[in-house]
């Protein structure tokens, strides 16, 4: 083959690579897949070599080779329903729902050796911690521990929604399926807290096994079984990309009837980050006076007016074409650095108090220590802060922006003061945190928004700064509580990202206005963002 001919083919293979987005393996992808033995696959098990899955129309259990997909051997299962299926380093267990019984089954004979009760009135999942049995209870919504001696209920936690399914135990945590969101969670056996979700590979997610590295899930409509990447190096996936074009207007009245002397008008530059990027170039209208930094770092489009007399307005207009994508973040506690680790540049920065915080207020100081208590993992103390604040504050719009300490007295708050709380409770533990400010798609995506929304970042080390959104977590189920950690929907723009007051900004977000005038004067600003589809 000639040099020119080798060249044409480099050249076409780089042109139809660069036309291919390129996307990042993250956990829950599917490494393999290969198709169930049978078409009502429910149970599946690992056994340190094989899988194990059972399936309820066949009342069979197969053996199987997890390189290949192969059955090499099967069993009858004991019961007429079986739904769950683990493994106890040498026998199988297997939870049969026509009779709501647990059978420990000899692998090598296929012989029923034990049968215990299930606590449970609809039992799915089955998993072994080393010790005892956990069944998923899916009319309880309750995931029960339980003696392997007579079924004796131990303890129970919630599961993550009201569907749990699939059941299984990595050595430190628990993971279950939920067969109407189509999620598979990580969540802790303690206290049944979620910590990390993925979406199922198949629409109706049932049995789960761990093999010492990987997750592997069983979906009952496609009648396949999937090996699932967990503890990837890449700490967060964005998928569900949404066009828009937002015209962010600040409009300034005057009423009079003084005259307003000066007026300076900021608006908040938006900037490419992971749950954003800014397509083309923003565009003013009119051309503002300057561009501006504050000491956060913050960019702001600096608008100077004078001599505004009564009955006179000016606006201040930013257009903005950007992609918008749902950003989920995989955080493992156990790979969370130590607040030591923490680089001095972010501490100073992030931990130092504020009008609004008050982080050495008493009450404060004390609310920290009793909400943390002797954790010292970053992750566990942002979790602990999290249950803290959403416990004692409830969400209302009472007008103005309090201190945290009035907020958590008062036990009410907006978003904004559910975010000055909670950072001021981080800062008092020694976690640093800070907020951004949005403007947000509301419902359609040829909307308007006026309410806007703020919530925290956290700094962790190894994973970097993390969102939480402290009031979104008033959610009575696990699962939504979590969803307000290391997640944002495609639908925030992200226009301020700051630690606390700003020359320019102050304690507002997305924008703001100061002036100064002569004689008596009514002022009314109003922002508002205007959202349609690029496409």
């Amino acid at each position: 083959m000639s040099k020119n001919l080798i060249l044409v083919f480099a050249v076409a293979g780089w042109i139809i690579l660069s036309l291919v987005p390129y996307v990042l393996a993250v956990t829950g992808d599917v490494e393999k897949s290969f198709p169930s033995p049978a078409s009502c696959p429910t149970g599946l098990a690992f056994d340190g070599k094989y899988l194990w899955n059972c399936d309820r129309k066949t009342d069979m259990i197969y053996k199987i080779n997890p390189e290949n997909g192969k059955v090499v051997d099967s069993l009858s299962s004991p019961g007429y329903r079986p739904v769950g299926l683990t493994w106890d380093g040498k026998y199988l267990w297997c939870v049969d729902a026509e009779e709501n019984l647990i059978f420990q089954i000899d692998p090598k004979t296929g012989v029923a050796i034990k049968t215990l009760s299930s606590p449970s009135q609809m039992p799915e999942g089955i998993a072994w911690d080393g010790k005892y049995l956990w069944v998923a209870d899916d009319e309880s919504d309750q995931i029960q521990q339980i003696s392997t001696d007579d079924g004796t209920s131990i303890t129970s936690i919630p599961s993550p929604l009201t569907d749990p399914c699939g059941l299984t135990f990595d050595g430190e945590y628990l993971w279950v399926t939920d067969r109407i969101k189509n999620m598979i969670y990580m969540i802790t056996p303690d206290k049944g807290e979620v910590v990390l979700s993925l979406d199922a590979p198949g629409p109706y997610a049932r049995g789960l096994a761990w093999d010492g590295n990987s997750l592997w899930n069983v979906d009952y409509q496609t009648d396949k079984i999937y090996q699932l990447k967990i503890h990837d190096k890449e700490t967060f996936s964005r998928t569900e990309v949404k066009e828009e074009i937002l015209e962010y207007t600040n409009q300034f009245r005057n009423y009079g009837p003084g005259v307003v002397n000066d007026l300076d008008v900021y608006l908040a530059i938006p900037e490419n980050l992971n749950n954003q990027e800014i397509v083309g170039q923003i565009e003013y209208f009119p051309q503002p006076a300057d561009f501006l930094t504050d000491k956060w770092g913050q960019k702001v489009a600096h608008y100077k007016y004078q001599n505004l007399e009564a009955t006179k307005f000016v606006s201040a207009v930013m257009k903005i074409k950007t992609k918008l994508y749902k950003v989920r973040y995989f955080i493992f506690p156990e790979k969370v650095g130590q607040l030591k680790d923490i680089p001095k540049a972010i501490t100073d920065k992030y931990l130092a108090d504020d009008a609004k915080y008050s982080v050495n207020d008493p009450f404060i100081q004390w609310s920290a220590q009793e909400a943390v208590g002797y954790e010292t993992n970053p992750y566990w103390v942002a979790r602990k802060i999290f249950d803290y604040v959403i416990s004692h504050i409830e969400y209302e719009r009472v007008g103005g922006w309090n201190i945290a300490p009035t907020v958590l007295r008062r036990g009410t708050g907006s978003c904004s003061e559910y975010s000055f709380v909670y950072i001021a409770l981080c800062r008092a533990s020694g976690l640093p945190a800070r907020y951004v400010g949005s403007v947000v798609v509301r419902g359609d995506d040829a909307s308007d928004d006026d309410v806007f929304h703020r919530w925290v970042e956290v700094y962790l080390p190894n994973y970097g700064w993390i969102p939480i959104d402290p009031s979104g977590g008033d959610s009575p189920s696990p699962a939504g509580q979590a969803g307000a950690i290391g997640n944002l929907n495609n639908r925030y723009l992200i226009t301020t990202i700051s630690g606390g007051g700003s020359e320019y900004m102050e304690w507002t977000y997305n924008s703001n206005e100061r002036w100064n005038s002569s004689g008596k004067c009514k002022t009314y600003a109003e922002h508002i963002g205007e959202w349609s589809p690029a496409k």
